[in-house]
Order: structure tokens, then C-alpha cells, then sequence
């Protein structure tokens, strides 16, 4: 039995690769969980996109089958890292067997489609919610999302507490209290984040990476980088891209 499977595959491999295709890399798939696991939003376009990648498996014959089988694998995936990122496990398992019964009742395509995005949505949501229950007073949370999003530009303490109707030096105390760090070093750490992630995922050389994260310079974004992971940027991206290495 073992060695007619071994065969199906070897020749599955050739059939595949004398069409040019290949399915969607180990790193490519693996975006849209980390992202998820944290309760960031970007794995709601990530999974969309890896979901009508033309990489996918084929799972069988009928397209409305095969997409319910990927929409399947899918969520069982994120079922999982949305656990690891704080969700309810009884209620991600719950939310998980609810969407498969939709998924089952589908009839087309685009039903499938539009179902897979609003599961999708609906974890990111939950496990956003997660982190931040009982945990984080609304201007912290507020700060939070701010600097998420403003990576790339200079985050100055007195605007977010301008933006909160907060004095500047209440609101540092006030962050430091809930966080255990304070609004400049958390910046920094969600940069670093950030940064292990495009030197990971994306196409950007080590110098636009440092750009784009508002560092003053490479040398800087270098050093900054070695003090969290005890690495170069350069020797991160040698271990950790698995596609050609991307050099400065």
C-alpha cells in the first residue's frame, strides 16, 4: 500500500511539473496564520489571496468540490492558530463546525468564496478581541492601533496623547502600566515584528526595509535589529527565506 502511494506521488510530482505547476510555498501559506494568529487584519487579504491562488491543491474534478475542500483544510488551519492566538478554544471549534455547514450547503463557487472571506474576517476579529479583553484600557488600545498602522511614519507620544484627550506624561505611565513597556520601546518591538516578517515574506531589500520602518538608517534598523534577535538582518533573511536570497 505504502509503495502504490509513493508511486501516485512520484508520478503526481512529474504530471505537475511537466505542466509547470507547483503548488504555493511552504512560507507563502504560512503568512496568513501568523498574521491571524496575532489578530492582524492583513490575514484577511492574505487568505483571499492564497484561497484563489492558482497554486492550490487539486482536490478533485468538480471546482465546486475542490473549493470545498481548500475552504475545509483552510479553516481547520485557522481554527488552530486563532487558538494559539488567544481565541476561546470552544468557541473557535464551534464557529469552525458552523462554517463547514455552511461551506456543505453552497452551491457555487463565489457562495464559497464569499463565505471563506467572511470566516476569515470573523477570526481575525475574535482573536483581535482576544488580546485585547479585559486587558488594555481604550486609550491603550486606541495607541495600539495607531502605531499598527503607522510604522512607517514618526509616532510621537504627544500627538497619541493628543488623540486620546490625554496628558502626554499620564497616558506614558498609563501604557507602561498595561504593556510592561513603554510607548517608545513598544514601537520599536512592533517594528522589529514587522520587519522579522518582511525579511521573511516579502521582495524588499534590507535598505528599503529599514526605510520603510522610518529608521535613520540602515545601520541603525542593523543594530536595532541584533539587540532583539541576535542576528544581522542579513543572516536572518540567508536562514529564513526559503526562495532566492535577497541580498542589499
Amino acid at each position: 500500500m505504502r509503495e502504490t502511494m509513493d508511486k501516485q506521488v512520484a508520478y503526481l510530482e512529474y504530471v505537475n511539473r511537466d505542466n509547470s505547476f507547483h503548488h504555493h510555498r511552504y512560507d507563502n501559506e504560512m503568512l496568513q496564520y501568523e498574521y491571524l494568529a496575532k489578530g492582524d487584519s492583513r490575514a484577511i487579504e492574505e487568505s483571499e489571496r492564497m484561497i484563489r491562488s492558482a497554486e492550490t491543491g487539486h482536490l478533485s474534478d468538480d471546482p465546486l468540490k475542490n473549493l470545498l475542500y481548500l475552504c475545509i483544510c483552510n479553516i481547520t488551519l485557522v481554527t488552530r492558530f486563532a487558538i494559539e492566538g488567544g481565541m476561546d478554544a470552544e468557541k473557535a471549534y464551534n464557529a469552525s463546525d458552523l462554517y463547514i455547514q455552511k461551506y456543505d450547503k453552497a452551491r457555487s463557487t463565489d457562495e464559497l468564496y464569499a463565505l471563506h472571506r467572511e470566516m476569515i474576517e470573523y477570526y481575525v476579529r475574535a482573536v483581535a478581541a482576544a488580546k485585547k479583553e479585559n486587558v488594555y484600557s481604550k486609550p491603550v488600545i486606541q495607541c495600539m492601533d495607531y502605531i499598527q498602522l503607522h510604522l512607517h511614519e514618526a509616532i510621537v507620544v504627544g500627538e497619541l496623547a493628543d488623540m486620546c484627550g490625554l496628558n502626554e506624561s499620564y497616558l506614558s505611565v498609563l501604557f507602561k502600566r498595561e504593556t510592561g513597556v513603554n510607548i517608545t520601546e513598544y514601537v520599536v518591538i512592533k517594528r522589529m515584528e514587522t520587519a522579522e516578517n518582511m525579511l521573511k515574506y516579502s521582495d524588499f531589500t534590507l535598505s528599503e526595509i529599514s526605510d520603510i520602518l522610518h529608521f535613520s538608517s540602515y545601520s541603525h534598523f542593523a543594530r536595532t535589529f541584533r539587540k532583539y534577535y541576535d542576528t544581522s538582518p542579513k543572516k536572518y533573511r540567508d536562514t529564513h527565506y526559503r526562495r532566492t536570497v535577497m541580498t542589499e
